[in-house]
């Protein structure tokens, strides 16, 4: 459950002669205990993200309240509950399986792919398995890998989008190293599992230009 108060303007003291009117967004989540602590700081990260995305105020000014209620200070259809498990942080599912993908451990990126899973390359037709993608790859470079500038996961629907973004560095298939190629990544992530990744980069046209 979460209780919003919704913003209020205080007046806040700002230079030595100037006073400026602030946006204080308050958010109350009422949750069940059983939820670890780095569990709780996502929650309170996404919530104060919210907020920001839509009212006009600080990280400083927003004010997140988690009350936690024991199992048995909770009913609802008049039966006690247990809190449902936190959700797999998706940021973190992506980079293991491009941790995975580097070191050639196909068995564990397999694991971390939906059912349904897809996959779009620079100049190529969507894939659904990662043999295709290795397939098609042989011929680009001998390997290749990444160097991250950021990572940004925000909830969009049903999914969870996650994009990375930096470089990538290896060699190509004459053995002739390269580095330095920008490259962003979006993910989505569905049920703890990744369902579709969409790859950007700058790989072909470095090596026309080369």
């Amino acid at each position: 459950m979460f209780i919003l108060t919704f913003p209020y303007t205080k007046t806040c003291y700002m230079k030595s002669t100037d006073f400026a009117r602030e946006k204080m967004p308050i958010v109350e989540a009422r949750i069940l205990e059983g939820y670890a602590p780095e569990e709780k700081k996502r929650l309170i990260t996404a919530l104060t993200d919210a907020i920001r995305f839509v009212v006009p105020a600080t990280n400083e000014a927003i004010t997140v309240l988690v009350s936690e209620y024991a199992s048995e200070n909770y009913a609802r259809g008049g039966e006690h509950r247990s809190p449902a498990p936190a959700l797999p942080d998706p940021s973190q599912i992506v980079l293991n399986y491009l941790a995975a993908m580097e070191e050639r451990d196909l068995a564990a990126a397999n694991a971390m792919l939906g059912e349904e899973f897809s996959m779009v390359f620079p100049a190529a037709q969507s894939m659904s398995s990662l043999n295709e993608l290795i397939d098609w790859a042989k011929d680009r470079y001998r390997f290749v890998k990444k160097t991250y500038d950021n990572v940004e996961a925000f909830q969009s629907g049903d999914v969870a989008v996650v994009y990375t973004q930096g470089t990538l560095s290896g060699e190509w298939p004459d053995g002739t190293p390269f580095a330095g190629i920008r490259f962003i990544d979006r993910f989505e992530v569905s049920g703890g599992k990744i369902v579709k990744q969409d790859v950007w980069n700058d790989l072909a046209e470095v090596r026309a230009n080369g």
